[in-house]
């Protein structure tokens, strides 16, 4: 279908919502022929939840129904198609395009799985928004390829995006997985990268495809995330497994997945007439496909040696479902049957096309030998004509190179040419150090040649086509192929890859839990380290009983950074990956909100401080028990009185909640909430002040520390007057003397109920341990006496 798509989008997506604020979503991806499906409400006016999925499918054309008005004041996601994606295709097709029983009638045929497993039998009238835009999508990529989906061809996943994290696209973006906000570094020559690129080592475009559509949406399964990890161990463990299966991998061609959708997608009709008139392109692709598929069964046998000493259980069913399922063996049969074997698949233009016309075995079409015999006869002509050029005008490096516009041409070293060319050279073109040249003798045998390969494809395509229909009969085998090779590249050549790159032990395994701590021992930014070789490593713990970490210090003290940091090894993590720390155990998150950076958006005619409200209030109405919210400076944007507020009103919405929140502010202010809320931690960054300047030493530690001034201090170094910074010192020390006063009242009035609750922490923490019972006895005769003695 998509004849190089590369790592370009290759989706086809379909969106229809109803009064109810509800949007059914259907993303067919043409490359790897898989059907994506999910319904959901939109919680927000600005159609987050839809804008994420754009941001995840990144379709080329996006399919919706007519423009009608949206519920409630809201764009619409017709509207929203233009706003966002403004350079994709929009195609409108009618409302009974839109039919749901027609769209359950046939994702239950073109599924490769059963229709009870993808729950399409028990919700069909709970989902039905989707199923209508699978409807009305299937119709559109038939009508306009031309094309009959097989049956029992298609990879569905149902509701798929909830089964996995969310991260919506503003996180996304602040977050830098995928893209870097700043493409370099002020004072370095280092390229700063995004999570996406740190680990895009993957060898395959559909790994590749993979490890960012697992970047996007984390896995939540903790059986699944163990599995992989599983194998990760294994693979860092046995190096003999993992550079036997690097080298396997490599066997394989890189558009593997690609071929499967050819096998997929059958022609509405193939005749001599509509193979002609289609000028051979269709059949040059599927002959391309035989010669790519036939390539990646042969490279099974080597996988299979590697995969047979595995022990984890991901490569063990590996091995299992591919290496021992006798169905590739068919398959390969009958394309030996057919096919040559000394066929390989080249990327080389002429050699490629030269594998094409000599695919199938000769003998098989007496008009097929005739246009091979004309072939070759027009390809020597062509190099011996070469050698009489070399000859006659005295240029003995003269080459006859080929690419698939021009066909064959002349390239002459610039130096071998004395005065001008000789009059029988034509279309004298200058290229670096050479020159590129035709004759007229040339361009009639490219001519010929070019008609006699056509010929060729025409005739082989006629031959495959009984083969063709024959693999189709297993087309659901390559489907699993195809899952399985992206997966083992990533878990391979990615992360496997990475850890193996940096020093011994500095990246370990997390530990998972259903509803424990998260807790993360000297943790470092999986992106900074690569750039700073001395990054300090910080902390963090996070649990029901102290569930908000309000995080302070100076500006450039490193606030930021920890935030990024925190949310990109829990990401690492529930993608299956070891993270950057010494020890972790985490509670699997379901949603990632972050609130951070400040800018205007013009384009929504939104102010920094509305921008930050609007996000603020999305977090707010989307929040679940298992998210991890992070807050970078909430309310800064506005009046000094207005921006408490919000942020302290903000942080008491959130502890009622059991989600887990990461606050950083400069007010000051906002560490009283400590005071009464015995589920706040306050931490802050060190700075050491000499001589009115900041020593930055960007380590993390307990507890609130008051830096006197240090905003003016830098205002100082920026150039601001002495004498309004000296005005300012004296305004600021003030208003601070009040405000600890009221701290220290807080702290007195609230010291008992502090102090039981931190012996409830501390039994929370013992509960998810693993320790033996004989020390557990002895940690909890600890707790008594420093409680009886009030040290706690």
């Amino acid at each position: 279908m998509e004849e190089d798509a590369g790592e370009r989008s290759s989706f086809v997506a379909g969106f229809i919502e109803n009064r109810a604020k509800e949007v059914g979503v259907a993303a067919f991806d043409l490359r790897s022929a898989s059907l994506h499906l999910s319904q959901y409400i939109e919680t927000s006016s600005s159609y987050q939840n839809t804008k994420t999925l754009l941001q995840f499918y990144e379709p080329m054309v996006i399919i919706v129904s007519p423009n009608k008005l949206a519920a409630d004041g809201m764009v619409g996601v017709s509207q929203l198609a233009d706003r966002v994606c403004s350079s994709t295709k929009k195609v409108i097709m009618a409302r009974g395009c839109f039919d749901d029983t027609r769209g359950a009638v046939l994702v239950k045929g073109l599924a490769a799985k059963e229709p009870s497993a993808l729950g399409l039998d028990s919700y069909y009238k709970q989902y039905y928004l989707c199923l209508a835009a699978a409807a009305a999508t299937i119709k559109w990529i038939e009508a306009e390829k031309g094309v009959i989906i097989t049956n029992h061809s298609l990879l569905v996943t149902f509701n798929g995006s909830f089964d996995h994290m969310n991260i919506d696209s503003t996180s996304v973006q602040n977050l830098e997985i995928i893209e870097p906000m700043h493409a370099s570094l002020l004072g370095t020559n280092n390229k700063k990268r995004s999570l996406f690129h740190m680990l895009k080592t993957t060898r395959t475009i559909g790994g590749t495809r993979l490890l960012r559509a697992n970047l996007l949406q984390p896995l939540k399964d903790i059986e699944t995330i163990n599995t992989r990890l599983d194998c990760l161990d294994e693979l860092m463990s046995n190096e003999q497994l993992f550079f036997g299966l690097s080298q396997a991998l490599r066997k394989f061609p890189k558009e593997t997945d690609r071929v499967l959708c050819h096998f997929c997608f059958k022609p509405k009709r193939v005749t001599n007439e509509v193979l002609a008139s289609d000028n051979g392109r269709r059949s040059q692709i599927m002959i391309s496909s035989i010669i790519l598929l036939k390539t990646a069964l042969d490279a099974l046998p080597l996988l299979s040696k590697v995969l047979k000493e595995a022990k984890s259980c991901l490569l063990g069913n590996v091995y299992k479902t591919i290496c021992e399922n006798e169905k590739y063996t068919s398959i390969s049969k009958r394309i030996g049957e057919v096919i040559d074997d000394d066929v390989l698949h080249t990327r080389v233009p002429f050699v490629a096309r030269t594998q094409q016309c000599f695919a199938v075995k000769a003998g098989a079409d007496g008009l097929l030998d005739m246009a091979r015999r004309s072939f070759c006869d027009t390809s020597e002509a062509i190099h011996s004509l070469a050698n009489k050029y070399r000859q006659d005008f005295k240029l003995p490096n003269l080459k006859i190179p080929f690419n698939n516009r021009q066909g064959f041409y002349f390239s002459i070293p610039q130096k071998d040419i004395q005065g001008k060319l000789p009059s029988k050279f034509i279309q004298v073109v200058k290229h670096g150090n050479n020159v590129r040249c035709s004759s007229l003798e040339l361009a009639s045998l490219n001519v010929r040649n070019k008609s006699a390969a056509k010929e060729c494809w025409l005739r082989t395509a006629l031959c495959l086509e009984a083969l063709m229909d024959a693999i189709r009969e297993d087309v659901s085998v390559l489907t699993v192929l195809s899952e399985v090779l992206c997966l083992l590249d990533m878990m391979v050549n990615s992360f496997a890859h990475t850890i193996s790159t940096k020093p011994v032990d500095r990246y370990t395994r997390a530990r998972f839990t259903c509803d424990g701590p998260l807790a993360i021992d000297s943790g470092r930014h999986p992106i900074l380290e690569s750039i700073h070789n001395d990054f300090i490593p910080n902390g963090i713990f996070l649990s029901e009983a102290s569930n908000m970490a309000i995080v302070m210090g100076p500006n450039m003290s490193g606030k930021s950074t920890y935030l990024q940091q925190v949310c990109l090894m829990v990401i690492l993590a529930q993608i299956g990956c070891y993270i950057p720390a010494r020890f972790a155990t985490l509670r699997v998150v379901d949603r990632i909100f972050t609130r951070m950076g400040t800018m205007d958006s013009l384009e929504s005619n939104s102010s920094t401080f509305m921008t930050e409200m609007k996000e603020t209030a999305f977090i707010m109405q989307n929040v679940s028990h298992r998210s991890l919210i992070v807050m970078d400076e909430l309310g800064r944007a506005t009046s000094s009185s207005d921006g408490l507020a919000i942020a302290w009103s903000c942080c008491e919405h959130l502890l009622a909640l059991k989600a887990y929140s990461i606050f950083a502010t400069h007010m000051e202010n906002l560490s009283a909430l400590s005071t009464m809320y015995p589920n706040v931690k306050i931490l802050h960054f060190d700075v050491d002040v000499r001589n009115n300047r900041m020593d930055f030493k960007f380590q993390l530690k307990d507890g609130s520390r008051h830096v006197p001034h240090y905003g003016l201090m830098l205002a100082g170094v920026a150039g601001l007057p002495s004498s309004v910074v000296e005005t300012a010192k004296r305004i600021t020390s003030r208003i601070t003397e009040k405000e600890m006063k009221r701290m220290e009242v807080n702290c007195r009035q609230y010291e008992d109920v502090q102090l039981i609750y931190r012996v409830a922490q501390r039994l929370m923490c013992l509960k998810y341990s693993d320790q033996d019972e004989d020390s557990l006895r002895e940690a909890l005769q600890n707790l008594k006496e420093n409680y009886i003695g009030g040290r706690l």
